[in-house]
């Protein structure tokens, strides 16, 4: 047994079942539960899942042309190192711990995003550079019964909510036992909470995540971060939503990612001394904004996601920069010069982490590669200024995704395809569905 293992074993000797977890393609977390002796086969490396398994789509629901292609072959689940923790949640029987998948050989299987993520990472390292990322997660904290969701915020009785209270303080006293918990969860779970915020729409809020120098690190704080938040929600009988947009003509969840880049001497490569940055931050800039259309599927992946993006609703709607502007889709906010970053403002608080990092720094490395131009900044109403509009329906982002010789390059061939066919499969689920909306409008009139 591995001295992480055996240490946790002795250190819990309550946990009798672990959560062996395994984040697919959609960020939904699969894998078993076992008893407690069955660690030490994990760390030795003798539990197996089918490779099909990171490819279900959102229903859990096989993609059958990849089963019966493969013949639903098993990968090895091997454990990420620092994962394994208590699940307080839960009690004190039950413990955690994150895989990530290998083939049988023992070489990465590359539609885990994972390792997708761990591959674009080695472009910087390859260049001596560092990237640090952090991570703004927004969800809504609502009550889900028979009738519906509805909004766990103060409002006057009788009547519905008129706006989020934004930032304030005493709305964060109704759930306070509920957020001290999150934060002690976190505490024991060594993830970096770093501050939490009522955010513009009733029932929601923002989580904030400390800046550290591996991305593949934040990313897998962030699919524990979430899996934590939902717990301690739901041991309080309430629902912890990471949906992109849970109520129809309020603010969505989003996932904005702060960036930077440091060299071999932690010289932060975007510091120039003044406001504007280096022109290597200007040509990361624009290699955002050239490939943020063919990462849409990964930026908005679920067919709720294009709800989001509506001019005024705090999500951009156009590939576009600026200084100190929350109205475009990449900001580069204000501050000291060593803290020189970008804002990427795309993504919702619904995509799987380590794609969306992995395709933002991907296109930070190819804009910087070939000294792409941004433009000139946006100042003013971003909404009112859009160029090129995103991608405002699944299907179409996952046309471009698909045909992507970036996305192939960058995320791999296999991530590419065994994404598109399952977001295809949730496209297809979705359109064949008849919506209420459309009995109201046709269904007596027509």
């Amino acid at each position: 047994m591995s001295v992480e293992a055996d240490w946790f074993l002795r250190a819990h000797p309550d946990i009798t079942t672990i959560e062996a977890l395994l984040p697919d393609c959609n960020g939904v977390m699969r894998g078993k539960w076992l008893p407690r002796h069955k660690l030490a086969k994990v760390y030795q490396g003798e539990f197996k899942l089918p490779v099909t398994a990171l490819s279900l789509d959102i229903w859990g629901r096989d993609v059958e042309k990849l089963v019966f292609e493969s013949g639903d072959a098993d990968g090895i689940c091997r454990p990420v190192e620092g994962s394994l923790h208590a699940t307080p949640w839960v009690g004190d029987s039950h413990g955690q711990v994150m895989l990530s998948l290998y083939n049988l050989d023992n070489t990465p299987y590359m539609g885990d995003p994972r390792h997708v993520l761990k591959q674009v990472v080695s472009r910087f390292h390859n260049a001596g550079w560092r990237p640090v990322a952090a991570a703004e997660l927004e969800f809504s904290l609502v009550q889900h019964d028979i009738d519906g969701i509805k909004h766990t915020c103060p409002v006057p009785a009788g009547h519905s909510p008129i706006g989020g209270n934004t930032y304030g303080v005493d709305v964060l006293q109704t759930h306070a036992k509920l957020l001290e918990e999150i934060r002690r969860a976190c505490e024991l779970q060594e993830l970096p909470f770093d501050g939490i915020v009522k955010e513009s729409a009733p029932s929601q809020y923002e989580i904030n995540m400390q800046h550290v120098d591996n991305p593949v690190l934040a990313a897998d704080q962030i699919q524990l971060m979430k899996r934590l938040i939902k717990g301690v929600a739901a041991k309080h009988g309430l629902v912890a939503s990471f949906m992109a947009k849970p109520f129809e003509n309020e603010a969505g969840n989003g996932m904005h990612v702060h960036c930077s880049v440091l060299d071999d001497r932690d010289h932060n490569i975007f510091d120039d001394g003044g406001p504007l940055g280096t022109d290597l931050l200007r040509h990361a800039v624009a290699g955002c904004l050239q490939f943020m259309t063919e990462c849409m599927a990964v930026f908005a992946p679920n067919y709720n996601s294009y709800r989001r993006f509506q001019p005024g609703a705090h999500a951009p709607t156009s590939p576009c920069w600026g200084y100190e502007n929350r109205t475009v889709s990449v900001r580069v906010p204000a501050g000291k010069p060593a803290a020189r970053r970008l804002e990427h403002r795309v993504a919702g608080a619904d995509t799987n982490p380590y794609l969306v990092f992995a395709a933002l720094l991907a296109s930070i490395m190819d804009g910087i590669d070939q000294q792409l131009d941004p433009g000139e900044p946006i100042t003013g109403n971003g909404y009112e200024q859009a160029g090129e509009t995103l991608p405002i329906y699944l299907s179409d982002a996952i046309k471009l995704f698909e045909s992507s010789d970036f996305i192939e390059r960058n995320l791999g061939s296999e991530l590419q395809r065994i994404y598109s066919l399952s977001k295809w499969q949730e496209n297809a689920e979705f359109r064949s569905k008849i919506t209420e909306l459309e009995y109201q409008s046709y269904l007596e009139k027509l």
